[in-house]
């Protein structure tokens, strides 16, 4: 199991990288949600967090992705996009349902990479 471990001069954080639903930008901290519905604020900014998971995880076995200035979201909790709408929906193991707002730019580009990541593994399976 990979996990994101997070350090700064004061405390340390250890999360299992699959349980990670999304994280989002909070001033100059960023909150860490997870599949069991809990949130921790660590005393990082969202580009450090954003750093220390491209060091620490296989971007090619995880799924986090940029969204816009203020979140970081595993794709693998997407069940609902509507650029249009500015709406963003996840779903954690519990089954409970969260809504993000993220701009219609950064939505429009999740999509078309999603959709392009789709095509890919659709296109790799009949080679």
């Amino acid at each position: 199991m990979k996990y994101l471990t997070l350090i700064n001069d004061k405390e340390l954080y250890r999360f299992p990288a699959d349980k990670i639903v999304y994280a989002s930008a909070s001033g100059n901290y960023t909150d860490i949600h997870t599949a069991d519905g809990g949130k921790k604020t660590v005393t990082m900014q969202l580009n450090q967090v954003d750093t220390c998971m491209d060091q620490q995880l296989d971007l090619e076995e995880t799924s986090f992705v940029r969204v816009g200035r203020s979140l970081i979201i595993n794709t693998a909790y997407i069940v609902y996009i509507n650029p249009t709408k500015k709406q963003l929906e996840l779903n954690n193991y519990n089954n409970a349902k969260v809504q993000l707002n993220a701009s219609t730019e950064a939505l429009k580009e999740l999509l078309l990479n999603l959709c392009k990541d789709e095509l890919k593994t659709k296109q790799d399976g009949r080679d």
